[in-house]
């Protein structure tokens, strides 16, 4: 989870079982989004953002062909704290980290 997601999202995908690493709790919340993905990339996981400013550091990476561990992104405007939770269980419940990579997935699905 990138530092400025709300706290609900992440306690909704906890209670429903989903394995959830926040910057918070890897002690990252003052990284850069490039560093950010880096990190997430090198932890083998999946970045879950609402910053657009990440969601263009994910997208020029794609045009470059640099590899990243991949992003789901959720404009804050256009879904809701439970969709985005009912979301996030359903890409977990279906997908590894590996299924992600290199992709930006956008929320609502």
């Amino acid at each position: 989870m990138d530092v400025h997601v709300p706290a609900a999202i992440t306690r909704g995908l906890l209670l429903r079982h989903v394995d959830v690493l926040t910057a918070q709790l890897d002690g990252t919340t003052r990284l850069d989004d490039a560093n950010l993905l880096d990190r997430a990339t090198k932890l083998g996981r999946v970045l879950f953002s609402q910053d657009e400013d990440l969601l263009a550091e994910a997208a020029k990476r794609q045009r470059s062909g640099e590899f990243f561990g991949g992003v789901i992104y959720a404009h804050q405007l256009h879904t809701t704290i439970g969709r985005a939770i009912q979301d996030l269980q359903i890409l977990a419940d279906v997908g590894v980290p590996g299924d992600f990579a290199n992709r930006i997935h956008y929320l609502p699905l």
